[in-house]
């Protein structure tokens, strides 16, 4: 494959899509902050999940967590229950390491630095350079999927992006891309363009203001990915067990749901057990079942599990697909 400098006219692809980002960028929070907390906050929000969803989730957090030194000092409990239903909870944990990190060894400030950030917790390739270029406005290549998008577009590039080859490639191009300075305008530009113009089934290309840099014939059918992997169907069976107005519930302490409660999980569930409910929910590869069971008291319970009353069941951090099943119940019982 030919370098990407070769491909793209630089100066005047930046030229257009800046144009086009001035009047067409979407009126975000965190891209009208230039708080390294709150942009990092933003970032880790937004792995993995819509903007749509974590809008109000941005909100209620820097409301609670406004800054660095606030969320070092909460408990992990209070951090898992104010990120509840963002879900991927390993992300609250890592930022509220990081938040201690800067606090102990930078006095609560994130350095203007990529390889500090990229020391922190949880801050991978992608998220040390998007806060170095929103937050710092350094001239850093990043990639997330959008931006992955655009470029395998823009390059025809018939590498699959999630291999090391094609991975490398998107990097190169992202590199080949940059202007010296004012890593914040480009970036957001490329970012805003493959959420609201180079979209995965539907490229609008008619409407994009870099069309005469971009090489792909079916841009529909760009980028290519390996092939994925089957969806694993896995059944998760729980107890519904009420006693003198509180619910049974039990702390998780594996590495998925660390610090979360749940329905208690039932090995088997007795023959007559009645079925209260059943919902599916994703996770990786897999689609869950949890089957909801009514369950008589045990005669003892373990150090995990503890009897919540009802009414303040919505306290504690639950993991979403239990809070799920457990506010319908409740809605039912």
């Amino acid at each position: 494959m030919e370098n990407p400098k070769s491909k793209i006219e630089n100066r005047k692809f930046r030229a257009a899509l800046a144009r086009w980002f001035h009047a067409h960028g979407r009126d975000l929070p965190w891209r009208r902050t230039r708080d390294p907390y709150a942009i990092m906050v933003s970032e880790f929000m937004l792995q993995q999940t819509q903007v749509v969803t974590v809008l109000g989730f941005y909100a209620r957090w820097l409301a609670r967590f406004p800054d660095f030194q606030t969320l070092a000092a909460a408990s992990e409990a209070d951090v898992l229950h104010v990120w509840q239903g963002l879900g991927y909870y390993s992300r609250a944990r890592n930022l509220h390491r990081a938040a201690q990190q800067v606090f102990a060894h930078h006095g609560g400030a994130l350095p203007d630095d990529l390889a500090a950030i990229a020391a922190l917790p949880g801050v991978g390739r992608y998220t040390a350079g998007a806060i170095a270029s929103f937050a710092f406005d350094r001239a850093t290549p990043i990639i997330d999927a959008n931006i992955a998008r655009v470029l395998a577009r823009l390059l025809d590039l018939r590498e699959p992006i999630d291999t090391a080859r094609g991975a490398a490639l998107l990097w190169q191009a992202a590199e080949a891309l940059l202007p010296k300075r004012s890593g914040r305008l480009h970036n957001s530009a490329l970012m805003e363009l493959g959420a609201l113009v180079c979209t995965p089934r539907t490229p609008q290309c008619p409407r994009c203001p870099v069309r005469a840099h971009c090489a792909a014939k079916d841009p529909a059918a760009l980028p290519r990915k390996k092939p994925r992997r089957k969806t694993v169907a896995l059944a998760e069976d729980c107890a519904w067990i009420i006693r003198d107005g509180a619910l049974l519930l039990a702390q998780q302490t594996g590495p998925r749901w660390r610090g979360l409660w749940k329905l208690p999980a039932l090995a088997t569930p007795a023959r007559a057990a009645k079925l209260l409910l059943a919902l599916d929910y994703p996770f990786t590869h897999h689609r869950v079942t949890l089957s909801v069971f009514a369950t008589p008291p045990p005669r003892e319970t373990s150090a995990h599990q503890r009897w919540m009353p009802i009414g303040e069941i919505e306290t504690l951090a639950l993991a979403t697909p239990h809070k799920r099943a457990i506010l319908r119940l409740l809605a039912t019982s």
